[in-house]
């Protein structure tokens, strides 16, 4: 049998802190809709653990991996990427971070991590592949491809009773938008409520897939406004992460081997600058513009207007990126950093073999925003060609970033199968 544990440990802030996630908003938090939680599950001498922040940058990643209990190159770090929640990295995302908050983040991602090493005990894992619960769309092509798929682990200790549920969904956490102010994890929130439901006892840790292009079906330029819409509310978010869990949990139960092993990659990515204008026009253009643009786009603009005139201006280095494959019993738990789409985790999906059951996850070890395949450069748009002034980077990421991260996991993953 498989040794496994799990343990949640709470990180809401109190009110008052800024939220991240949208450049329109600019107020602070003014309470909890739900607890935003750090989420572990450990399986042998490995771990996941995803905090319910929009992400956690390499930095810190690095150190909770080094912090903790187990083997620093068996550990993935996530985050949830929601946008409900509290700036949780330094110099990204336009807005300034409270250090004691980042400090207490990375704490709890060390403590969960320990905890859930503390708690483990021998177990049986099965697997199974739900059906499609059709809530992602493509918001980039209105015809483009989503990820559907729903893998569900289920690990039950020896006397029968469920250590974790495990799951993860390819569709950005923005159901609610920038009217919101109340901390909340968005429509994960209620996925992992529906699977503790059923599953008492049990801590449900799910992933944020590949959801760089796919959310429930409005256009990233939709979120810059201020104004509430009853498509984007807690209702919505419920009635999403119930129909989620209730898709995740129709499968049948297929047994796992007790194989577990880790692997990493590095892969350095490089950028490109997308402007074409002059950094000073764009600065002085934005500057004008926002003089009498309604708030949201004013809120916008002075991002931008700064990003033209301190971050601009900088030749960045490559980034270099982690890359993960956890195996857990036959099943690849791939890694990667930033907002994947969904091109590239379907040809990860296609390497691997269209009908294995794999967590294939964005928002891991590292969020230095939009990592767009070469084929999506042609349409530009905002992931593409402004997303990164918000990320607080220089430029964007060269074409063939994404596929260079794709290549590694697939070898990786491909190696794992060989050495199993």
């Amino acid at each position: 049998m498989i040794e496994a544990g799990a343990a949640i440990i709470d990180i809401t802030p109190t009110p008052g802190l800024s939220m991240s996630g949208f450049a329109a908003r600019s107020l602070p938090a003014k309470d909890a809709h739900d607890p935003l939680t750090a989420r572990a599950v450990v399986i042998g001498d490995t771990a996941v653990v995803v905090a319910d922040v929009i992400g956690i940058d390499a930095g810190m990643s690095a150190r909770i991996r080094q912090r903790c209990a187990l083997p620093a190159d068996n550990i993935v770090v996530a985050a949830l990427h929601n946008h409900g929640g509290p700036v949780s990295m330094a110099g990204r995302l336009s807005l300034t971070a409270d250090p004691a908050y980042l400090e207490r983040l990375e704490d709890v991602c060390v403590a969960a991590i320990d905890k859930a090493v503390a708690a483990r005990r021998p177990a049986r894992i099965v697997v199974s592949q739900g059906s499609d619960p059709d809530i992602a769309r493509n918001r980039r092509h209105s015809d483009g491809p989503v990820d559907t798929s729903l893998t569900l682990l289920r690990i039950r200790g020896e006397d029968g009773a469920m250590i974790a549920v495990v799951t993860a969904y390819a569709c950005h956490p923005v159901v609610l938008g920038a009217d919101n102010l109340l901390w909340t994890p968005d429509y994960p929130h209620f996925v992992r409520q529906s699977l503790e439901e059923t599953y008492p006892g049990a801590i449900a840790l799910f992933m944020t897939g590949c959801a760089g292009d796919a959310n429930t079906g409005h256009s990233a330029h939709a979120s810059i406004t201020l104004a509430a819409d009853p498509e984007r509310s807690y209702e919505a978010a419920q009635r999403i992460g119930g129909k989620i869990a209730e898709a995740a949990l129709t499968a049948d139960e297929v047994p796992i081997a007790d194989d577990i092993s880790a692997r990493n990659g590095t892969v350095m990515l490089a950028f490109e600058r997308r402007e074409t204008e002059a950094l000073d026009l764009l600065e002085e253009r934005w500057r004008n513009e926002a003089l009498t643009a309604e708030p949201a786009r004013k809120n916008l603009l002075g991002y931008w207007a700064d990003w033209a005139k301190n971050i601009a201006p900088t030749a960045p280095a490559p980034l270099a990126a982690r890359v993960t494959v956890l195996n857990w019993g036959g099943i690849p738990i791939v890694a990667l950093p930033g907002e994947i789409f969904t091109e590239t985790a379907l040809a990860i999906r296609a390497a691997l073999g269209p009908k294995k059951p794999a967590f294939v996850i964005g928002f891991a070890d590292d969020n230095p925003g939009y990592i767009p395949p070469a084929s999506e450069f042609a349409y530009g748009g905002y992931e593409v060609d402004e997303a990164h002034r918000y990320y607080g980077l220089p430029m964007t990421f060269a074409p063939g970033s994404a596929e260079a991260l794709a290549a590694c996991a697939i070898k990786l993953a491909t190696e794992e199968d060989l050495a199993a």
